[in-house]
C-alpha cells in the first residue's frame, strides 16, 4: 500500500516552516474534505470491506503458523500437517488479491476525485478576472492545479486507507495475542515502545543531518555560482579575493564532509538500534513463554509462543506508522486548505442576475468619470471621461505605464471599474451579458499568441462553426493567406505564423479601423493619423486631446511624444 513518507528514515517529521504553517483542523474543513468522497460512497465502503478483510487475513498465517509448530511437536500426522499448510497457502494468496482489488478500488476513487476536481478548479479559474492572473504567480496557479490536486491521490490511497489498515492489524493483532495469553499479551505490548522510540529518535537525527547537510550544499553551490561566472570572477581578480574565496569555499566543504559522515554513521547506529530491539521483544517472549510452560504448568504450548512473536513483529510497523500518521494527517489538511483557498477565491466579473442580450448593437463607446485601480494603494486611472461614436475611431497614446491598456481592458470587462461607469451601444456594461459583449469587442493584442495546434485550429477557436470559405475570408483579411497557400500543408500547417511581418498585419488592420469603431493603442504614426481623434493620456488621465496638428503645436505631452517617439520611427521607416 502506496504511504505518503512516514516511516523513521522517511519525512516522519516536520520542518520549522510547515510547523508554522500548519493548517487548523476544523469539523468545517474535514466535512468539506469528506465531501469529495460522498459521489463514490459504495465504492468506499468497499474499499473499508477490502481493508477489513484483507488485514484480518494477513494476520491468519501467523496464527497457522502457531498450529503448524504443534502440530510438528505433537506428530500429529502428515495430512493435518498439509491441510494447515495449504489453508496458510490460501489465506496468503486469498489476503493478497483482496489486496490487489483495493488498491485498485483505491486508485480508482483517488483519480476520479482529482478529476472532479480538476475541473472544478479550472471552470473556478476561467471566471478570474484578469486581475487575478496579473496579481498570482503562474508557477503558483499551475502548482495549484497540478501538484496540490496530485497529492491528494497520495492523501487518499495513502493517508486514509493507512489510518484504517494499521489500526484494524494492531487491533486484530492485539485480540488474538490477548485470546492466546493476557501475561505474554501484556508484556508484548510494553516491549513495543522498546522498538518504536529509539527509531523514531534515530530517524529524527537522521532528519535533522539530512536538512543540515542539504542547507550547506546549498551554500557550497551559491559559492560556485557567484565566484566562477564570467562576472563574478572578474570581480574575485579585481578586488583580489582570490583567498578569501578559497578559505570560504574550503570551509563550506569541509562542514559538509563532517555532516556526511556524521550522516552516513546515524544509518549505521538507526539499523543497529532496530536490530537489537526487534530481537528483544522475541526473546523476552520466549523466556517468559518457556519460564510459564515448562515451571508453572501454564496451558501455553510452543505454537502458542511461536504465534506471539509472530504477532508482535506484525504489530511494529503499524504502531511505528500510526505515530508518524499525525504529521502525514497535518500535511494532508495543509494540500487541502491550499486547494480550498483558490475554491473560495470570490468570482469578481459575472454575469448580473437580469444580465442583457440586445438584438443589436451600435458599437459605440462611452467612458463616464472611470476611476480603476488594480490596489487600493495606487490609482492607474482617474475621472476618464470620453465618447467614441460608432464606426470612429480615437487613438490613445501616452507614456509607458500611463493605462492605455487598461481603458481598453475595461470595455471586455476584463476588469471592472471601481467608480463610474463604461457603456457600449448606450448601456452600462456591467449589464450586459459577458457572451454578448465580448463577441462584440475584438482586441488586436500587441503580443502574438497562438494556441498549440494548427493554423486552421487557431481560426476556428473564435468560431467554431466557420465555413471552409470563411477561414480563407479570414486569412485573407489578416494578410496570412498568401503564406498559407506556401504551406505544404495549408490551413493544417502547425506554424506559429512568426514569419509574419508587423507591416503585412498592421496593412490588415488598417482597412478594418475604417469600418468599425476602433480604440487604437497606437505606436506608429500612420495609425494615429487614421484615427478620427487622438486622445493623450498621463499617469491614468487624459491630459490632451485633438488633432494631430494642433497637438503637435501645443507643445505638450503629445509633442513630446512625437519628438521622441513618432517622429524617429518614421524616419526610420523612411
Amino acid at each position: 500500500m502506496q504511504r505518503m513518507g512516514g516511516g523513521p528514515m522517511g519525512r516522519g517529521f516536520m520542518t520549522e516552516e510547515e510547523k508554522k504553517n500548519r493548517p487548523k483542523v476544523t469539523k468545517e474543513l474535514l466535512f468539506r474534505v469528506f465531501s469529495y468522497l460522498r459521489p463514490y460512497w459504495k465504492q468506499f465502503l468497499l474499499i473499508l470491506a477490502c481493508i477489513a478483510v484483507s488485514s484480518l487475513l494477513a494476520l491468519y498465517p501467523n496464527i497457522l503458523t502457531g498450529r503448524i509448530v504443534d502440530a510438528l511437536a505433537e506428530k500429529q500426522g502428515v495430512d493435518i500437517l498439509v491441510k494447515l499448510i495449504l489453508l496458510s497457502l490460501g489465506v496468503t494468496i486469498g489476503s493478497s488479491l483482496i489486496g490487489v482489488g483495493q488498491n485498485y478500488l483505491n486508485s480508482w476513487i483517488a483519480q476520479h476525485i482529482t478529476f472532479d476536481m480538476r475541473n472544478k478548479m479550472y471552470a473556478h479559474l476561467q471566471q478570474m478576472s484578469q486581475r487575478f492572473f496579473t496579481t498570482n504567480n503562474q508557477g503558483d496557479i499551475i502548482t495549484r492545479m497540478t501538484s496540490d490536486i496530485g497529492g491528494v491521490q497520495s492523501v487518499i490511497t495513502g493517508t486514509f486507507t493507512s489510518i484504517l489498515s494499521n489500526s484494524i492489524t494492531l487491533i486484530a493483532a492485539l485480540t488474538v495475542m490477548y485470546q492466546r495469553n493476557w501475561m505474554l499479551a501484556t508484556l508484548g505490548v510494553l516491549v513495543i515502545p522498546l522498538f518504536v522510540l529509539p527509531s523514531r529518535r534515530a530517524g529524527k537525527t537522521r532528519w535533522e543531518l539530512t536538512r543540515e547537510s542539504q542547507a550547506c550544499s546549498d551554500e557550497i553551490n551559491g559559492i560556485l555560482n557567484e565566484t566562477l561566472s564570467v562576472s563574478g570572477q572578474m570581480l574575485v581578480k579585481l578586488f583580489g579575493k582570490e583567498q578569501y574565496e578559497y578559505d570560504r569555499y574550503k570551509d563550506a566543504n569541509s562542514r559538509m564532509i563532517r555532516l556526511n559522515i556524521k550522516e552516513s554513521m546515524a544509518g549505521r547506529w538507526f539499523f543497529m538500534v532496530i536490530s537489537v530491539f526487534s530481537s528483544i521483544g522475541p526473546m523476552l517472549l520466549y523466556l517468559v513463554g518457556g519460564i510459564l510452560m515448562m515451571q508453572y504448568g501454564q496451558d501455553i504450548t510452543v505454537g502458542d509462543i511461536t504465534v506471539m512473536v509472530s504477532l508482535l513483529g506484525r504489530m511494529y510497523g503499524p504502531v511505528n506508522q500510526l505515530l508518524n500518521i499525525q504529521v502525514e494527517w497535518i500535511r494532508s489538511m495543509a494540500l487541502f486548505t491550499r486547494i480550498f483557498e483558490y475554491f473560495d477565491l470570490p468570482v469578481e466579473i459575472e454575469n448580473a442576475p437580469d444580465a442583457i442580450v440586445p438584438k443589436s448593437a451600435d458599437g459605440s463607446v462611452e467612458f463616464q468619470h472611470v476611476n480603476f485601480s488594480y490596489d487600493p494603494e495606487r490609482k492607474i486611472l482617474h475621472d476618464v471621461s470620453f465618447t467614441l461614436q460608432a464606426g470612429h475611431s480615437v487613438a490613445i497614446v501616452g507614456p509607458s505605464g500611463s493605462g492605455k491598456s487598461t481603458i481598453i481592458n475595461l470595455i471586455p470587462r476584463l476588469y471592472d471599474c471601481q467608480e463610474g461607469r463604461v457603456l457600449f451601444g448606450g448601456t452600462d456594461v456591467k449589464k450586459l451579458d459577458l457572451s454578448f459583449l465580448r463577441g462584440h469587442v475584438g482586441i488586436v493584442s500587441q503580443e502574438t499568441y497562438l494556441f498549440n495546434g494548427t493554423i486552421r485550429d487557431n481560426l476556428l477557436y473564435a468560431k467554431p462553426d466557420a465555413t471552409e470559405a470563411e477561414l480563407i475570408a479570414a486569412c485573407k483579411k489578416a494578410n496570412i493567406y498568401d503564406f498559407v497557400q506556401k504551406q505544404e500543408l495549408g490551413l493544417d500547417a502547425t506554424s506559429a505564423l512568426d514569419s509574419i511581418s508587423e507591416a503585412k498585419i498592421q496593412e490588415a488592420i488598417e482597412p478594418i479601423i475604417q469600418t468599425r469603431t476602433s480604440i487604437l493603442i497606437a505606436h506608429r504614426l500612420s495609425t494615429i493619423l487614421a484615427a478620427d481623434e487622438i486622445l493623450v493620456v498621463k499617469d491614468g488621465r487624459i491630459v490632451e486631446r485633438g488633432q494631430h496638428g494642433q497637438l503637435v503645436k501645443a507643445g505638450g505631452v503629445y509633442t513630446e511624444l512625437y519628438e521622441t517617439q513618432f517622429k524617429k520611427a518614421l524616419e526610420t521607416e523612411a
